[in-house]
């Protein structure tokens, strides 16, 4: 069967549909179980639910940031490869959202009021990595997700010990976290200038503190 051609109007809707999706819907997900299905419940203090909900609303918030990202990369991306790396990249960051959103349901606690917000920010610097060329591009994925890598590690020192179905999510999601970044150097991302670095770095801090709270 013959691949269909997108043009730019049905590129345009398929980006509002994700955006749709990734916002305020249920994101097209992998074929992976969600890794803290079969694990029980455990008894956390109001203090311990709290805060890990919290946590977790910015871990959702942080993957909110990932699909605008890689959407934004995708769509202005100039190899087909690159492009399709980015796609599938994207859907198994899907698999984070969805887990991060069942988490903070069980925890009886909200998505943030930010999260348009950052969505729009974030599609834009990823369309703006990908105008900058494929090498950049893929250098910019790389950057991010040791930034997020190093994030999740704090979070899971903060975790309550005993919460082990968020600890099990945000250990596979570092371990994604890891695999993603490792391909996209392989496919010739480029290291980042360290002031693009620092960016960055700060650009998440405002966002892990705002969300914190909103």
């Amino acid at each position: 069967m013959q691949e269909r051609k997108f043009n730019a109007a049905d590129q345009i809707m398929i980006g509002i549909d994700q955006a749709l999706r990734t916002l305020f819907g249920r994101p097209q997900v992998t074929e992976r179980q969600n890794p803290a299905l079969a694990i029980n419940e455990s008894e956390l203090t109001e203090q311990e639910r709290d805060e890990t909900a919290r946590l977790m609303r910015i871990n959702h918030t942080g993957e909110i940031c990932a699909q605008a990202l890689y959407q934004g990369q995708a769509l202005t991306a100039k190899l087909p490869e690159v492009r399709a790396s980015m796609e599938r990249a994207a859907l198994e960051e899907n698999d984070h959202l969805d887990w991060c959103d069942k988490r903070l349901s069980e925890l009886d606690s909200r998505k943030s009021l930010l999260n348009p917000l950052w969505y729009a920010g974030s599609f834009t610097i990823g369309a703006l990595a990908g105008l900058a060329g494929d090498k950049w591009s893929l250098g910019f994925v790389a950057e991010t997700e040791h930034q997020v890598e190093a994030h999740l590690n704090e979070h899971l020192r903060r975790l309550p010990e005993s919460d082990e179905k968020s600890r099990a999510i945000l250990e596979q999601m570092k371990e994604d976290e890891i695999h993603h970044a490792a391909v996209a150097l392989e496919a010739g991302g480029a290291e980042l200038p360290a002031p693009i670095k620092l960016a960055m770095q700060l650009t998440s801090k405002v966002m892990t503190k705002t969300v914190y709270y909103l």
